[in-house]
């Protein structure tokens, strides 16, 4: 199934100190198969680690477009997992 994306979040723009906290909670309020553009000033390594970690196939990332230069662009996409429900 193709993946829309649902909506940008500018990460860069959070404090560091809630930024995984506000990413995850925005990735898990996702509906199946709906994506998020995450744009950052480095490349989340960390985050993906994370996700990984704590939501084993969950969620898929691949790079995307960044608006410029200096920035880091990816889109996550939620995928089911075991136990997910579908929407009708």
């Amino acid at each position: 199934m193709e993946s829309d994306v649902a909506l940008t979040l500018n990460a860069w723009t959070l404090p560091s100190n809630v930024r995984h906290e506000v990413i995850f909670k925005v990735l898990e309020a996702l509906p199946l198969h709906q994506s998020l553009m995450l744009v950052n000033d480095h490349d989340p390594k960390p985050l993906f680690y994370q996700l990984d970690a704590e939501k084993p196939g969950m969620f898929r990332h691949q790079p995307a477009t960044a608006p410029s230069p200096e920035y880091f662009a990816v889109t996550i996409t939620r995928h089911p997992v075991p136990g997910d429900i579908p929407l009708l």
